[in-house]
């Protein structure tokens, strides 16, 4: 599948999703939002995929948001009445959605990050399950550097992923994050020396991931974002309602008798999502 925005590949359940503007260092305008959210919801409603990877073409991730985007902002984002202003915060909850949606899809996202990784991009980054990125990766929260603060969500993920010291003088200063630095911060999973030994890791820890039991692994995603929002015990016990929900005997045996049998195991994708 192709778009002015992405190439999709979907592939033994794995579905690849690269950004696709090189010649515009991927940067992102309102439509890219709009698109994103509608291909992610989209795999998610499907019940087919079991991992999506996200990553980029050029040579960097992405640039954040498109500066044109801002050029046109006092009519876009309006602030001058209070209907206005509240019509902004109905068009900003659709651009948020457009990055919460790989936080909610029942599947892992997993990102691979080359080069420079900034503003918007660092936004899409940290709403990913899992990170990895090459030696010349570099992480910038480039917001305060035009003069605004970071509104699509890395300022509230961002601190739960790395220290929070280390989140703020990145959202105060516009500094940037190498990627040894991420990968001592936890930010990211690990460096790959250059982009292709990076697709080469990500997808390798795709197919690992597509290789277990869909239900296990969504039913993981769902008990770890929970217990990122809520306090521990409250968790336990929506940890415990969940396992009554999803526990599958049949999954069991199987993941059990293909380890001791050292084949690949089967199991049924989840169900599509009725619209």
């Amino acid at each position: 599948m192709h778009t002015d925005y992405f190439r999709l590949e979907i592939d033994n359940a794995i579905a690849h999703l690269q950004l696709n503007r090189p010649d515009r260092l991927n940067v992102m305008d309102l439509a890219f939002y709009a698109g994103l959210r509608e291909l992610v919801q989209s795999l998610d409603a499907s019940g087919e995929v079991r991992v999506l990877l996200i990553s980029s073409t050029g040579k960097h991730f992405s640039a954040g948001m498109d500066l044109e985007v801002f050029a046109g902002i006092a009519d876009d984002f309006d602030t001058s009445t209070p209907r206005k202003r509240f019509g902004f915060q109905r068009a900003l909850a659709g651009l948020i959605d457009g990055f919460d949606v790989l936080d909610k899809a029942r599947f892992p996202v997993i990102c691979a990050v080359q080069g420079g990784c900034i503003g918007g991009g660092l936004d899409l980054a940290v709403a990913c399950d899992i990170r990895v990125c090459s030696a010349d990766a570099f992480f910038c929260l480039q917001e305060t550097q035009i003069g605004m603060t970071a509104d699509l969500g890395v300022l509230q993920r961002l601190p739960k992923l790395i220290p929070a010291g280390v989140a703020r003088q990145m959202a105060y200063t516009s500094e940037r994050l190498g990627a040894e630095r991420a990968l001592a911060t936890g930010l990211v999973n690990a460096v790959l020396p250059d982009a292709d030994a990076l697709l080469g890791h990500a997808m390798e820890l795709a197919r690992n991931i597509a290789a277990k039991s869909p239900l296990a692994v969504a039913g993981s995603k769902a008990a770890m974002n929970f217990a990122r929002d809520h306090g521990t015990a409250e968790s336990l016990q929506q940890m415990a309602l969940l396992q009554s929900a999803i526990f599958d005997t049949g999954d069991l045996a199987e993941a059990i008798a293909s380890w001791q049998g050292k084949r690949a195991a089967r199991f049924d994708a989840l169900p599509p999502l009725k619209k």
